[in-house]
């Protein structure tokens, strides 16, 4: 029986390299095992799609790739999920997530949203080069606990703080809690417009979106 780590290595190489089909067959094997599968699911499947978009971010790789390896994480995640903690007896947190207006830059929002729906969280998905009207008004439409925006441009980060005011403006603020994240952002930028989290990538994102929403 091969161990733990092991398997958790194949899972990850299996995402990194874009095996979606030998992925399942390591998956399987990984489970027969008795391994815990929120471990394989981080430290396997998780951990090649961030090897795959630290790639991305040096320019090796591209967003066909991403997305092959993401295919890769699902049917790996296909596979796990039965196993995983059911959080389907309790309602799921709603999360609205995008790209503020002005900036095209995805990939790290996409690998936020997989990790959080991965972890459980209803997400709704606006896009890149999102309206800050629209953050507001897909949050109050589908009753969303958390909103959250990202950006790889300083000349756009001032749109964080404008949905945050436009917020209070329409004396929604407490409604909903407010995430940002992106490379120019900063701990100390989301406690200045009055954002509640703030996170450095996207295994750190989970972690805080679920404390903010009490299901830490």
């Amino acid at each position: 029986m091969e161990t733990k780590e092991t398997l958790m290595k194949k899972m990850s190489d299996c995402v990194f390299e874009m095996e979606d089909e030998e992925v399942v067959d390591v998956v399987k094997e990984y489970i027969a095992c008795g391994y815990d599968p929120q471990e394989g699911m981080l430290g396997g499947l998780v951990d090649g799609m961030k090897r795959a978009s630290e790639l991305y971010e040096e320019g090796e790789y591209f967003v066909p790739e991403l997305i092959v390896c993401s295919d890769a994480m699902y049917a790996g995640l296909d596979v796990l999920r039965p196993y995983l903690e059911n959080t389907d007896d309790q309602a799921k947190k709603k999360a609205v997530i995008g790209v503020v207006e002005g900036d095209t830059h995805d990939i790290g929002k996409n690998l936020v949203k997989i990790m959080m729906e991965t972890a459980g969280f209803e997400m709704y998905d606006l896009g890149r080069d999102v309206p800050l009207d629209q953050f507001i008004e897909k949050a109050k439409e589908v009753d969303a606990d958390l909103i959250c925006m990202s950006t790889l441009m300083t000349t756009t980060m001032g749109g964080m703080q404008t949905v945050i005011e436009k917020l209070k403006d329409q004396g929604i603020r407490d409604k909903f809690k407010v995430m940002v994240g992106g490379s120019p952002i900063s701990k100390k930028f989301a406690d200045d417009i009055g954002a509640e989290g703030y996170s450095v990538n996207a295994v750190e994102a989970v972690k805080v979106a679920k404390e903010l929403t009490g299901i830490a």
